[in-house]
């Protein structure tokens, strides 16, 4: 049976809006914005993103059940009895050791003073949570991916799909922005402007790779 051990705990559905939304949004906008020029058919254009979507929201799933799980270091500051035999093998002295394991005690206790700011939960890891976190993250992916993506599954012509896609996705960040600034207790205009920047830099950054591949 496997040991239950601490894990930094999520804040819930805020938490995982706030990983998932953004990421799904801008891999979809990027993908969409390169990718929308080159003379392939359009249901090869349809298949790679589709993949694409699905895929990344598998992986984001995944990597948030992780986060949630955590780990055994969470557990102890101090070295295990395993790991304190490894370094006197290494012909490490007694005196070294306790500088070492007085170390780690001063880290974990800064780790513990960030939590405590930043108001971050640890508790012991439950599997049906985790799960549900990553489900959570997945589908708000696949919210973001579609306000990128979405434009085009309903609209073959690409140039008219990519304004709307455009106009969709700044949108998108818009409200994003708003919720984030809410959830983390900061002012909503310099949030906005950061996503914008990001926004336009996706757009820059395809276009700079049309102009250096054609």
């Amino acid at each position: 049976m496997t040991t239950s051990h601490k894990a930094i705990r999520s804040s819930g559905w805020k938490t995982d809006f706030l990983i998932g939304f953004p990421d799904g949004l801008f891999l979809l906008f990027f993908a969409t914005q390169v990718m929308q020029v080159f003379p392939i058919e359009v249901q090869t254009f349809y298949t790679i993103h589709l993949c694409i979507w699905i895929i990344g929201a598998l992986l984001v799933m995944f990597s948030a059940f992780q986060a949630n799980k955590g780990d055994l270091q969470h557990d102890s500051a101090l070295l295990s009895d395993k790991e304190r035999t490894k370094l006197q093998r290494l012909d490490i002295n007694a005196r070294t050791i306790a500088h070492i394991e007085e170390e780690m005690e001063k880290d974990a206790h800064s780790w513990e003073l960030i939590l405590e700011q930043e108001k971050v939960k640890e508790s012991t890891f439950s599997r049906s949570r985790a799960i549900k976190s990553g489900l959570m993250t997945g589908l708000f992916f696949l919210l973001g991916g579609a306000l990128s993506l979405g434009p085009y599954l309903s609209n073959e012509n690409f140039t008219a799909a990519s304004q709307t896609s455009i106009m969709l996705v700044f949108l998108g960040l818009t409200v994003f922005s708003f919720i984030k600034a809410k959830v983390t207790a900061q002012r909503p205009l310099p949030v906005i402007v950061r996503y914008w920047l990001l926004g336009a830099g996706i757009l820059a950054g395809a276009w700079i790779l049309h102009k250096t591949i054609f």
